[in-house]
């Protein structure tokens, strides 16, 4: 999903149909997110024939269990991204038909994760960290981009059902933030910075703020023609989209001196740094958003600052990630702890 943002948020920039290329290479950018995505389906599917115990551990886990939310977004980012820029590639119909199978298995899938994972969170309880955000955000994912299917489902109850699921997923992930975040501050505020290899997951919490002002932005481009609402809509999204993105940039402020100063201290790269990506693209289509409805200059200026940081965040992440691949480090098991020496004695001698 941290790829496919990259693709789907730079055709969305402002002034971006004027720029040589750039949707070309924006599409390419979504076909790599989409061979990713099947290998790493096919990659986890195979584990768990062959390692059954071992992924049944990792659902069980309330460290790793949140992480299932992102196998829900990246299956939405990347349907998504077909009807944005895929369909250049494979037409229109095959995109249409990509999105609604990718949509309708990553919102079944972010569902289910949005009850089951904080349940045994509740259950088995854990340290509290931005990672428990994930589970909760993926509803969000699909209300932001549910609406690119709307135009292309036979008008009236078809529209109408699909709009008001992807506003009551809106809601069910907002609320659900609101009731995660203070959790997650509190642990900062009372326990301290996070350990290095967590502290990238700071920026997770920009991914609902983004992604919840993309929503409202799309909500208000679809909504007047589908569902009988004012046409005050736009100005919903812009008085809902204005302050949400004003806190995105304290937070987005607050991250980055807390990564900067776990780098300071030995901070390394861990697949944790996947976090620097997908929440800021969020932020960039939120901000796009807001240049498209207010007409405001410092909105698109901001859409592009931001894309900037996401494609610097992307190529570190990926080009680190390769490294790893290749030289076998990503790929090795833990090692095994070293038992301490035996006391020399008497009867060992």
């Amino acid at each position: 999903m941290g790829t496919a943002i990259v693709g789907t948020a730079g055709a969305g920039l402002p002034g971006a149909d004027g720029v040589p290329g750039l949707r070309t290479v924006c599409a390419a950018v979504w076909a790599l997110s989409l061979a990713l995505l099947l290998a790493l389906l096919c990659a986890r599917a195979l584990h768990w024939v062959h390692h059954r115990d071992q992924g049944r551990a990792h659902l069980l886990d309330p460290s790793t269990a949140p992480f299932y939310g992102c196998l829900a977004m990246a299956l939405t980012a990347v349907g998504g991204g077909a009807l944005i820029v895929g369909r250049d590639w494979i037409g229109v119909p095959a995109a249409v038909a990509l999105d609604a199978v990718l949509f309708t298995a990553g919102t079944l899938v972010g569902l289910v994760a949005a009850v089951a994972i904080p349940c045994l969170l509740v259950v088995r309880g854990g340290t509290p960290s931005p990672v428990w955000l994930l589970p909760v955000v993926a509803p969000m994912v699909s209300a932001a981009l549910g609406p690119l299917l709307v135009p292309h489902l036979p008008p009236g109850q078809g529209q109408r059902s699909l709009l008001i699921a992807c506003l009551a997923m809106f809601g069910a992930s907002l609320l659900a933030t609101l009731v995660m975040l203070p959790v997650v501050v509190a642990r900062l505020l009372t326990s301290g910075p996070l350990p290095l290899v967590l502290t990238p997951t700071l920026f997770l919490a920009l991914g609902p703020l983004g992604q919840s002002t993309t929503a409202a932005g799309n909500f208000a481009d679809l909504a007047p023609g589908v569902v009988p609402v004012p046409h005050a809509a736009a100005g919903a999204a812009v008085l809902y989209g204005v302050p949400v993105m004003g806190f995105a940039l304290l937070w987005l402020a607050l991250a980055g001196v807390l990564v900067l100063r776990a780098r300071s201290r030995g901070m390394g790269f861990a697949m944790t740094w996947w976090a620097f990506t997908f929440p800021v693209g969020t932020c960039v289509t939120g901000a796009a958003g807001l240049a498209r409805h207010t007409g405001l200059a410092v909105f698109g200026v901001l859409a592009v600052a931001l894309y900037v940081l996401l494609v610097a965040a992307w190529a570190g992440a990926a080009v680190r990630t390769v490294r790893g691949v290749l030289s076998g480090e990503l790929l090795a098991g833990p090692r095994p702890a070293l038992s301490a020496p035996r006391p020399v004695t008497a009867r060992t001698r």
